[in-house]
Parts: structure tokens; C-alpha cells; sequence
């Protein structure tokens, strides 16, 4: 793990948001201690669970040779640049489907799929990969030991590990040498109120529109008309994991 000066000042109960749903409180360190959900369904940070956030991704829209959602995300995350290799980390990357059949492809990109029923939750001995109140999946760095069972548990191959230790971080996510890390549905902008993740403001920027962020359990949201009015499908969803990513014209 490195040390507190390579890391991001960051108010970590804002991060970790709605990880606690036992009453009462829990002690996580000398002088940090995390309070229980309200019984209202409400965490400190203003997670809430009325709320579930999550994608949808429509394939024919997604461009061939397009990489503005990846740039995007490593712009936003501080996952490139600052004299550190490209190779670093990815959360979002493109990915192409082909029907052995037909000889179909289709182009989409893959992300963390903010499970409801995560495994890499299931199967991480230290908590440290959790699921916030309104659906977001991500990685405590202050408990991650770097076993990484969660990437040997995700069927998405969508967490990356850091290898190195890290300097002149953005302020938008907390990272650290020895940690796992993947997609948070850029949450720092979820908490400050701003519907919109880095990934999708990029490709609208582009004119595909081929990324839509929203509330999936507000029924007159856009990403919830759109799911009721199409066909989507999950990827793996034999899996029955119920993700917070869909997607379209697969």
C-alpha cells in the first residue's frame, strides 16, 4: 500500500457513502467511524435508496474508432498522463462482438456493471468491495489488501489493479499502489448533483449519444422510458445478477 503522501486528500465518508445498513455505527479506524443508514434508506454522504444509477449503452450507436468515452473517463479519473504509463488502468473500454453465424459485429464498451448481486462484493475478505445504498459498486482503497479475488470473481473483467505508486491524483477518485480499482459511475458527480458521467457528456459532445446515465427506479426518468419502450438486454444475464448496465441492439 503506499504511503499517505501519495494519496488524494478525499473525505472518505463522502466516498464510501452508503456501505452501512446495520443500526448503530461502525468504527473503521481510530477516529473514523461511519454511521448506519437511516431508516428512511439515506447514508451520510446523501445516497440514497430510492435511487438505483446505472447505463445504457446502444451498440449501434457506438462509432468505430471512436475513443471518446475512454478518454473521457481518464481525464475525469486521473487514469493517464501525469507522466504515468497509458497501461495504467482501465474502466471503460470497447469491445467487439461477432456472430460466428453471420458474421455480425457488434461494437460496445464494457465497464464495471454495477451488479446488484456483485460478486466481487461476495468474495472480498476484507469488505473493502462494496455496494452503495443506490447501487454503486465501488472499492474502499483503505481496506483493500490487493488480493484481487474480485477480478478473478467479475464475469466482466472490468477492475484493474494498480501496480505503482501514484502522484498529482485527480481529486475525483481515490486510488493507491497495491489497490483494485474500476468504473464508479463517476460518483463524485452523482454526490455533487450532476446527472451526467464523463463518458456520456463525451459522446454526446461527439453526436452519438450512445451512453444514457440515469435513475433506473424513477419510473419518469429517460433511461427508464427508454428500458420500458426497447428491447435491452444484459450482458451475462444468465448470471441473474440484475446490472445496473443494459444495453441496447445487441
Amino acid at each position: 500500500m503506499s504511503n499517505k503522501s501519495d494519496q488524494p486528500s478525499v473525505d472518505r465518508r463522502q466516498f464510501i457513502g452508503g456501505t452501512v445498513a446495520a443500526a448503530g455505527a461502525l468504527t473503521l479506524a481510530p477516529g473514523v467511524i461511519l454511521h448506519a443508514a437511516s431508516e428512511k434508506g439515506k447514508a451520510p454522504s446523501g445516497a440514497s435508496g430510492n435511487h438505483r444509477w446505472g447505463m445504457l449503452i446502444d451498440a449501434n450507436k457506438c462509432a468505430e474508432g471512436c475513443s471518446a468515452c475512454v478518454e473521457a473517463c481518464n481525464n475525469e479519473h486521473g487514469l493517464t498522463g501525469f507522466d504515468r504509463p497509458a497501461t495504467d488502468a482501465v474502466w471503460i473500454r470497447p469491445v467487439k462482438l461477432k456472430d460466428k453465424q453471420t458474421g455480425h459485429v457488434n461494437r460496445l464498451v464494457m465497464m464495471c456493471q454495477h451488479c446488484e448481486h456483485p460478486p466481487c462484493v461476495d468474495v472480498c475478505p476484507t469488505n473493502a468491495s462494496f455496494k452503495r445504498i443506490d447501487g454503486v459498486v465501488l472499492v474502499d482503497r483503505h481496506r483493500c489488501i490487493g488480493c484481487r479475488y474480485c477480478m478473478m470473481a467479475c464475469p466482466y473483467k472490468a477492475r484493474s489493479f494498480v501496480h505503482e505508486a501514484l502522484t498529482d491524483q485527480s481529486v475525483n477518485a481515490p486510488r493507491g499502489k497495491g489497490c483494485v480499482e474500476s468504473c464508479t459511475l463517476c460518483v463524485h458527480r452523482i454526490d455533487a448533483g450532476v446527472m451526467q458521467t464523463a463518458c456520456q457528456e463525451a459522446c454526446d459532445k461527439e453526436g452519438h449519444s450512445a451512453i444514457l446515465f440515469g435513475d433506473l427506479k424513477d419510473p419518469n426518468s429517460e433511461i427508464s422510458r427508454v428500458l420500458k419502450s426497447r428491447n435491452s438486454v444484459q450482458i451475462r444475464a444468465d448470471l441473474e445478477l440484475n446490472t445496473g448496465v443494459r444495453y441496447l441492439n445487441l
